[in-house]
C-alpha cells in the first residue's frame, strides 16, 4: 500500500510511501484522515520522509486536515523532508503552519509533552 496507516495510542499516523505525492494520492490521504477524525483522532502525524515531491493538492489536504483537527483541539505534525519538499515548504511558508520533526518517535513524543 502506498499510504500506510498506524494507530499508536491516541495518535493517527499516516506513512506516505511515495516518491511523488500528487492529486490521486491526496484524495486517498484525505479519505484516511477523515475516517480517523470520524473515529475520534485529533492527533495526526503524516510521515512524508520518502517523498521527493509534493504537489499543491497534497499540501491542500494537509492544510484542510489541520483546520479540521485544530477546531477540535488537535494538531497535524509532519515527519521528514527531502530537500525539494523542504524548499517547497519554505517557499509557501508552510513551515510556519506545521510543526515538523526529523523522525516519527520525536513527533509522537511531542504529543505527550503537551
Amino acid at each position: 500500500m502506498r499510504i500506510v496507516e498506524e494507530r499508536i495510542s491516541d495518535v493517527l499516523v499516516e506513512i506516505v510511501n511515495l516518491n511523488r505525492a500528487t492529486l490521486s494520492e491526496a484524495n486517498n490521504l484525505m479519505v484516511l484522515i477523515q475516517r480517523g477524525i470520524n473515529d475520534g483522532y485529533v492527533k495526526i502525524i503524516v510521515d512524508i520522509s520518502t517523498c521527493e515531491y509534493i504537489d499543491s493538492s497534497f499540501l491542500g489536504v494537509l492544510v484542510a486536515a489541520l483546520k479540521k483537527v485544530a477546531n477540535r483541539g488537535g494538531d497535524v505534525k509532519l515527519v521528514g523532508f527531502k530537500p525539494a519538499v523542504q524548499s517547497m515548504f519554505e517557499l509557501t511558508r508552510m513551515f510556519r503552519v506545521f510543526e515538523t520533526f526529523s523522525d516519527l518517535q520525536k513527533a509522537l513524543k511531542s504529543f505527550s509533552n503537551k
